[in-house]
């Protein structure tokens, strides 16, 4: 008698693609932009409404522990695009445009036959045109804002209805930009541009039947200003969430933006993220349905990520652009039917990994440069020979990288840089700094034992520096004879086109 376990096996074990299957298998990968890892019913938290997300990993493989390479969205998307790391890709701050000459994943995808198209938001920073970065069909932020304006509005908002100004980042005070009093965008469900992202997305998808595909679904929820339709204006009291307690440690490294917010502002702000994340995940189920209603899901590839995380108050902060846990742990959730495990890898995975995996499983040309490793071992309910012992994860605006290992925390700053993000702190330019946290012990990452335990940081030193020499493009550059502090501190420095 075969067990369910060994049948699931010997599927797994069968090729992707060739005789034993009718196709290619179909890619679709979905994004939700700073989507924090932990605002996610399937992570364990009672409070996030994500149904569908929750769906999609109880069919697929969810990593527990999956990070971005970057907490900001143009660095972490570039590197994930083209499976290196953001200081090898070229593109470590937001306004970076990624070199049309970059090997990305489109490029790959296409050469092995796929129809490749893009809906929303994708931070390529560069005019919208067909064959841009390997993609067949862009419709970027833009060709959406200019097709969802021509839509129109289906209903009216009543005017009884307090809705949310124009959005002013930096301009109005953090309590308006992050919307602490959770008001609605002025516009119902169906006449949302995330809505509208959806439908865009569902008629591609229709129309994509009878040639493999590929495509990137990118929302602009939950980030700031956190958007959702009127009908979710009560979905969540914010006297229900609980603020994150802040160290004394905290005091002066808090952003400056957000020193004068109050503990209601501070509630308000979660929830309004919080419906804007049950928004998305609505938004999300329509997308999975068109693939069900055109008899597609048991032949695509879902991939579903939230480009960077985002904190809520921990550690003082409302954004991401730093290297505590929040700002870099993310959802990543894979599901094909019939064909990958179900269940949870809490191994640790990086974004780099996503190209190489995808790649290795149609059996598509890899990428020429990659720094990531196929995760397709996991999906197949196999072990990998070399599980990843740690992640990288770098935020260069602020010149601050950091290795995390099961046990362990480091990041590293150079201090030297005036940070052009508008988060800055008590001290513009605080000088070199490293920090260590046992993350084990010490989940909320607040007591820094980096003077107690000297040995732990030279040898995660070690290991950050060891990642830079082997990705870093000018890595034969580096000054002899520097000690691994200042060897460190070099490689921390943007080079980006765009960088100062």
């Amino acid at each position: 008698m075969v067990s369910r376990r060994s049948a699931i096996q010997a599927v797994a074990a069968a090729p992707w693609i060739g005789p034993g299957r009718a196709k290619q298998p179909n890619f679709l990968f979905i994004i939700g932009d700073d989507h924090a890892g932990y605002v996610l019913g399937a992570d364990g938290n009672r409070q996030a409404l994500t149904p569908n997300l929750d769906r999609l990993a109880a069919e697929g493989t969810r990593f527990s522990r999956a990070y971005c390479n970057s907490p900001v969205c143009t660095p972490s998307r570039q590197s994930m695009f083209t499976g290196q790391l953001p200081h090898s890709a070229g593109v470590t701050r937001l306004p970076t445009s990624l070199s049309e000459d970059k090997p990305t994943l489109a490029k790959q995808l296409k050469k092995a036959g796929y129809r490749t198209g893009v809906v929303g938001k994708m931070h390529f920073n560069r005019p919208s045109q067909p064959g841009l970065h390997g993609i067949d069909d862009p419709m970027l932020e833009q060709d959406v804002n200019k097709a969802w304006n021509a839509a129109g509005i289906k209903r009216k908002p009543d005017a009884q209805v307090r809705t949310k100004p124009r959005w002013q980042p930096f301009k109005d005070p953090a309590r308006v930009w992050l919307n602490s009093e959770k008001l609605p965008f002025p516009r119902y469900d169906e006449d949302m541009r995330g809505t509208f992202i959806a439908r865009q997305a569902a008629r591609y998808i229709a129309d994509r039947r009878s040639q493999p595909f590929a495509l990137w679904v990118s929302f602009g929820e939950p980030h700031s200003p956190f958007d959702f339709p009127i009908e979710d204006r009560d979905r969540f009291n914010p006297r229900d969430f609980e603020v994150p307690r802040v160290g004394p440690e905290d005091a002066w490294q808090i952003p400056l933006i957000f020193r004068d917010l109050t503990l209601a502002d501070k509630q308000g702000i979660a929830a309004a993220f919080y419906t804007s994340v049950h928004f998305l995940d609505r938004n999300v189920g329509r997308v999975l349905d068109a693939l069900k209603q055109n008899g597609l899901e048991q032949d695509t590839l879902v991939v579903y990520l939230g480009d960077n995380g985002y904190s809520l108050g921990q550690h003082g902060r409302f954004e991401k652009h730093c290297c505590y846990e929040p700002a870099i742990r993310c959802p990543l959730i894979m599901r094909l039917p019939g064909r990958i495990r179900r269940g949870v890898v809490t191994d640790f995975a990086e974004f780099v990994d996503v190209a190489p995996t995808v790649l290795d499983l149609t059996g598509a040309e890899p990428l020429p440069l990659q720094h990531g490793r196929s995760l397709r071992p996991y999906l197949e309910g196999r072990k990998p020979a070399s599980p990843r012992d740690h992640i990288f994860t770098e935020y260069l605006e602020n010149e601050e990288a950091c290795v995390r290992t099961a046990k362990w925390k480091f990041i590293c700053c150079s201090g030297r840089r005036r940070r052009g993000d508008g988060y800055e702190t008590d001290r513009p330019i605080p000088g070199r700094y490293v920090r260590l946290y046992d993350v084990e012990s010490d989940p909320g990452e607040f007591t820094d034992l980096a003077k107690k335990s000297p040995d732990v940081v030279r040898r995660l030193q070690a290991v950050m520096l060891d990642r830079f020499r082997k990705t870093h493009p000018e890595a034969s550059q580096e000054p002899a004879g520097a000690a691994v502090e200042a060897a460190i501190d070099w490689y921390l420095r943007p080079r980006d086109q765009a960088a100062g």
